[in-house]
């Protein structure tokens, strides 16, 4: 590993705080600046168990380990005195140590201090990325760093081979039957209409899966063990765990155990259409370069409202109007509202028709074209890693 006087050793902080998204955003990161910029990456986290859901070989007893080539440790209250490193990121407005943030005022040469902040689509990221922020009582700068959608942001994380790892995987009979074998699942049947279900807690769920038994087509919904589970238990009628597998009607629903980063993609890669969440597998699910609903996070004050529309202004731009109003109003529907009032939500504004779902069936091939080309634009742009490497060179 290179060592800090190469100035490449990062402090990584994570609070986990949406269960997987935030750790999901800071590990995929740190294995990037370890596998492709020869960091050295400590990784801290609050939260080992739920690490553990998306990375089974971390231990959360131990307080420190090495995984995939990145020094994980466990952020506890009584945080240790540690030299900070050369590049130190708070990931999602986590609070350091305030005893970390006296020492790295004590380094001769201070460190890039980066404030990693939430993807949005809103206008005035452009404006706010990379800006900086002094301390209020040390001799500090923070900047803060906003992934985004075009080159005035810092960009998406995407590794440098992810698209060959698709486009091989795609291709090979041999490799998607081995990942159902990884899962131990057979592979569905060839006239499924495939569906991957990552969601939160979603009171729209439950007619979707009524309309889905009811489907003129077979529909195969492969749904992760996560907060779905006590909708799809209530459709059911029965307690479920992974490995389960239910029929009814057209509709035959999967549960899958938690799978690894890598196996997720595998899952959205092979998927017709993928229902993801919060913004790890929202950003993977554009990778996937397939149809996808995004359950977006939801906040108290409705500003998910606000970003989820910034979000479907960028994407619809180039639809067919009748098409991008289709999927402005499932997507919105999904998410609580269809009207776009920003009022209090009834049961008619979290309830997704039979007409609305058939609507957007019409549309699928549209969106298909649509998924390609959007992966291709977003490809070109720098991704979300080699920015803050980059960044970090210019202030160290």
């Amino acid at each position: 590993m290179p060592s800090s006087t190469k100035q490449n050793l990062w402090d990584i902080f994570c609070a986990v705080i949406d269960n997987y998204g935030d750790i999901g955003v800071c590990w995929r990161l740190a294995r990037q600046l370890v596998d492709e910029h020869d960091a050295h990456v400590r990784l801290w986290v609050d939260d080992l168990g739920a690490f553990q859901r998306i990375c089974s070989v971390v231990d959360p007893r131990l307080k420190q380990q090495n995984v995939n080539g990145v020094d994980l440790h466990r952020w506890d209250k009584d945080f240790a005195e540690i030299e900070p490193g050369d590049v130190v990121v708070e990931a999602f407005a986590c609070r350091l140590p305030e005893s970390f943030e006296e020492a790295m005022a004590r380094r001769p040469v201070r460190p890039c201090w980066i404030n990693l902040d939430y993807l949005s689509a809103e206008a005035w990221i452009s404006g706010c990325h990379a800006l900086p922020s002094p301390h209020p009582r040390l001799p500090l700068i923070k900047y803060f760093l906003f992934p985004g959608f075009d080159e005035t942001t810092g960009g998406l994380l995407r590794e440098r081979d992810l698209a060959q790892k698709r486009s091989t995987f795609c291709a090979s009979r041999e490799q998607q039957a081995d990942f159902w074998r990884r899962i131990d699942q057979p592979p569905p049947a060839a006239d499924s209409l495939l569906i991957s279900l990552f969601a939160y807690e979603n009171p729209a769920l439950p007619g979707l899966l009524d309309i889905w038994a009811d489907s003129p087509t077979p529909v195969c919904c492969l749904a992760p063990v996560t907060r779905t589970l006590p909708a799809i238990e209530a459709f059911t009628g029965s307690p479920l765990r992974a490995g389960d597998v239910i029929r009814r009607g057209q509709l035959e629903i999967r549960m899958l155990p938690f799978a690894s980063q890598d196996d997720y993609d595998r899952l959205l890669w092979l998927c017709d259409i993928n229902f993801v969440r919060g913004e790890d597998s929202f950003v993977r699910a554009q990778w996937a370069a397939k149809p996808f609903l995004w359950h977006i996070y939801p906040q108290d004050d409705n500003a998910h409202r606000v970003k989820l529309a910034a979000f479907l202004d960028r994407y619809c731009a180039d639809l067919p109007k009748a098409t991008s109003t289709i999927l402005r109003q499932l997507m919105e529907t999904w998410n609580g509202d269809e009207s776009g009032d920003n009022q209090p939500l009834t049961a008619t504004k979290t309830m997704i028709s039979p007409t609305l779902w058939a609507s957007f069936m019409n549309v699928l091939p549209d969106l298909r074209e649509k998924a390609v080309n959007w992966e291709k634009i977003r490809s070109k742009q720098e991704d979300l890693c080699t920015s803050l490497f980059r960044f970090s060179r210019s202030k160290l």
